[in-house]
């Protein structure tokens, strides 16, 4: 079986969460999903390799396991993250379109959703509640960085075109403000870019669990505009090095700050 989670220690007070780029799906779950579903349209493509190399010290936690499988952005009870729009859920029961992605008769029960928490959800959390205690003794400081992206255009989820960079804190809940402002300053003096702070999306299950700036855990979710760095948001999902070269300098310049500002943020 497929390691459900994915370590890499390092040495930074920033960590870096990736809870949608796993694409695993075992096969007696593949066998239950739909030729729409099989698609698995709704990974956040490519997101950890666009932010490979760029803080060379940041732990990273990374979930192999896909999000038809089981959301690890999802509060575990099931409890929506946005009561009275459209989502997705713990198990998802369509795409981010609104389409079924199980066979008729397939879309998981009670049982599976028992099953998939102890097997999947709850590997990644504690892994990553591990890490976060880790930083934390170490520094006295913890930042939880959790990388996101997701296509530009979802009529079902949100209208018209989502901005390139959208920073998620709960409204301001899960961070200190500086945190959040040294985000925003990089995003807001990136030319050919725009952005959002706690617009359609304020943060996951993740960032609004972990986050508890007067306990020095910090957490800060950015949801990416697929636009910004692949070919096409649709299959086959290509990587586009131009774009994603250039998006990359502002993505290293907001974790270079974040790190400074944690350095002095403990001091």
């Amino acid at each position: 079986m497929t390691d459900p989670v994915i370590v890499k220690q390092g040495t930074s007070p920033v960590i870096l969460g990736f809870p949608h780029t796993g694409t695993f799906v075992p096969p007696e779950i593949e066998a239950r999903l739909n030729d729409n579903g099989r698609l698995l349209a709704d990974t956040d493509w490519h997101v950890d390799r666009l932010y490979d190399g760029l803080l060379a010290d940041a732990t990273t936690v990374k979930a192999t396991f896909h999000r038809y499988v089981i959301d690890a952005n999802r509060d575990p009870s099931g409890a929506s993250l946005y009561p009275g729009q459209n989502t997705t859920g713990l198990i998802p029961e369509t795409d981010f379109d609104g389409k079924p992605i199980w066979n008729e008769g397939a879309v998981p029960i009670e049982a599976d959703i028992a099953a998939r928490i102890e097997a999947y959800h709850a590997p990644y959390h504690a892994a990553l509640s591990a890490e976060i205690a880790r930083v934390k003794a170490e520094h006295g400081i913890a930042i939880l960085y959790d990388c996101h992206s997701i296509r530009s255009h979802i009529p079902f989820l949100f209208t018209g075109k989502l901005p390139d960079f959208n920073i998620g804190t709960n409204l301001g809940v899960t961070c200190a403000p500086e945190f959040e402002a040294a985000v925003e300053s990089v995003v807001a003096h990136a030319p050919g870019y725009d952005h959002a702070v706690n617009g359609r999306f304020k943060g996951g299950w993740t960032t609004r669990h972990y986050g508890r700036p007067a306990t020095g855990v910090h957490a800060i979710q950015m949801e990416l505009a697929q636009s910004t760095h692949l070919a096409t948001e649709a299959p086959p999902f290509a990587y586009d090095e131009t774009k994603a070269g250039k998006l990359r300098r502002h993505l290293q310049d907001i974790l270079e700050r974040i790190e400074r500002l944690s350095f002095s943020a403990r001091m």
